[in-house]
């Protein structure tokens, strides 16, 4: 953020970052498929999804006002935290009355289909937030918590505030790139591509892993127990799934 501001009166940006990642997996029967459904359930429950978030509230330095969260059947979760800036107190039982304008949410969406022999595990994290907060310095701990094959970032600061001459202010720090966000060891790993709109301070970033490991990708399996042509095989599978998801559309 660099030195503060002189604003008159509060800081009325709102920015928002949207961080979507997708984890693939390659299950080759109906059984395998539904028992990483089950694992992917089981490790991303509401409980630990709700741990993340309250670490990501603690980084931008936030005040979580209310807690809510819940376990779906057959599968999924989600949690949604109210936040307000740092010194903020809470108000007993009326949090829920008045918003700060500030909110983390976060939603999974396991998912897989039999006739592709592949899984994929979907997590959509949103942080909006009013003021001096910004979201962008928690990306690195965000991919950190997740298995991401494929990660989708868009990143949009809206309104404006006033210095103290009255000027207006429609962004309140330097950004040229997302990728500015993220530590450059992760960037190493991933092929990325922006696509940003400066006039309206909108910021979109994909990336997609470089490297596959096979083994990885494989659940209950070893990959040495595969002939190497089933193995070149899952892999060229694997890579044709990211390459449709990375690039949102169709194309095999």
């Amino acid at each position: 953020m660099g030195e503060k501001l002189a604003l008159y009166g509060f800081n009325n940006l709102t920015k928002s970052l949207s961080f979507n990642i997708y984890d693939v997996c390659y299950a080759k029967s109906a059984r395998e498929q539904r028992d990483y459904i089950a694992y992917i359930d089981e490790q991303y429950n509401s409980e630990r999804l709700t741990n993340i978030l309250q670490t990501l509230t603690d980084m931008i330095g936030a005040t979580v006002l209310n807690i809510a969260r819940q376990d779906y059947d057959p599968q999924g979760a989600s949690v949604a935290i109210l936040i307000a800036e740092g010194g903020m107190k809470r108000a007993g039982q009326t949090q829920l009355g008045h918003l700060d304008k500030s909110h983390v949410t976060v939603h999974t969406y396991p998912e897989y289909h039999p006739e592709t022999s592949l899984a994929t595990f979907r997590v959509d994290i949103d942080v909006a937030t009013c003021g001096e907060i910004t979201p962008l310095s928690t990306l690195n701990y965000l991919i950190g918590s997740f298995d991401s094959d494929i990660i989708t970032l868009d990143y949009r600061v809206r309104g404006f505030t006033r210095d103290m001459k009255g000027k207006k202010l429609f962004i309140d720090h330097e950004l040229a790139s997302i990728q500015e966000y993220i530590a450059p060891d992760i960037l190493h790993r991933y092929d990325a591509t922006d696509i940003n709109v400066y006039a309206t301070n909108l910021y979109h970033t994909r990336m997609m892993l470089k490297e596959i490991d096979l083994q990885n990708y494989l659940f209950k399996t070893d990959v040495y127990e595969l002939p190497p042509k089933v193995r070149l095989e899952m892999i060229n599978n694997l890579r044709k799934e990211m390459i449709e998801i990375y690039s949102s559309k169709n194309i095999y």
